[in-house]
């Protein structure tokens, strides 16, 4: 199930008692074992020519119901794996920085996928979206 991490919901919902909310860089990341919404951090790839990548995404927009997303506007592409293939990736995160930082949505991947030795990861423009009621 997708979600948005607790410390994240809690900073959009401060906004209310005054806390204005900055922008951050957003970078997202893959996984093998999927984050959770209460802070289990899951189990980020590592290793092997794998990096946390930049995301731009467009202007929001609707996705159905009360729904609205945003999606990526660049190609994202991770890789090449090197010495090694990745761990299957079932889920991707957005973060605050490129390393450590904070969680601040993720979901499931619609297709998992391992990416073997000099092959790449990627998403195409449009197809990494993210949704917010």
């Amino acid at each position: 199930m997708p979600g948005k991490s607790h410390a994240y919901s809690d900073a959009v919902l401060n906004v209310l008692n005054g806390n204005a909310l900055s922008g951050v860089t957003p970078f997202v990341a893959l996984f093998s074992v999927a984050p959770g919404d209460d802070g289990s951090p899951g189990t980020e790839l590592a290793g092997h020519g794998y990096a946390r990548q930049g995301i731009t995404f467009g202007a929001p927009g609707p996705a159905s119901g009360n729904v609205e997303q945003v999606a990526n506007t660049n190609n994202i592409q991770f890789g090449p794996a090197s010495g090694a293939d990745w761990l299957q990736a079932v889920a991707f995160g957005i973060f605050d920085a490129q390393t450590n930082g904070n969680l601040l949505y993720w979901n499931t991947l619609a297709t998992p996928k391992v990416v073997q030795q000099g092959d790449f990861g990627q998403f195409a423009p449009g197809s990494l979206v993210v949704e917010e009621d």
